[in-house]
């Protein structure tokens, strides 16, 4: 089944990123309002530029008695793996096992480079077989 589908067949779209410039407080709220726990950071260029998440957050500003409205949200960005829109679902399946990532954004390289939609665990449930879906996450969770 995962031959046959592309990245943009299982992505959702419609994905908002948090400015690089923005506080870390208003990526809490971005999450909060768009019930998500990770967000795609975009640079000046609205380019993708990094990814982070509530945990991040958390961890390495809340945690160490920072205020998230001084903190830009760029400086916490992690590295990022995206996907092209046209990759093969296989090739979304094995880039999430290698990195061990729950989340993947997807770019349409063609289309100006733009971020056009992100899949997570939830898409590959949707769109992918129990025995791949299984497999992932084995590979995902597995302990090093």
């Amino acid at each position: 089944m995962a031959g046959k589908l592309r990245a943009r067949d299982i992505m959702t779209g419609g994905v908002q990123c948090v400015g690089a410039h923005q506080s870390l407080q208003d990526a809490a709220k971005m999450m909060r309002d768009l019930k998500v726990g990770a967000l795609p950071i975009c640079g000046d260029n609205n380019r993708l530029t990094g990814m982070i998440t509530d945990r991040d957050i958390v961890i390495k500003c809340c945690a160490e008695g920072i205020d998230p409205s001084t903190v830009q949200a760029g400086s916490l960005q992690s590295k990022i793996h995206w996907i092209d829109a046209e990759a093969d679902a296989s090739d979304v399946l094995r880039t999430m096992e290698q990195h061990r990532i729950k989340r993947l954004p997807v770019i349409d390289t063609k289309g100006g480079h733009q971020l056009v939609g992100m899949i997570t665990e939830a898409n590959l449930a949707k769109n992918l077989t129990d025995a791949q879906v299984a497999e992932f996450a084995a590979r995902v969770y597995a302990t090093a």
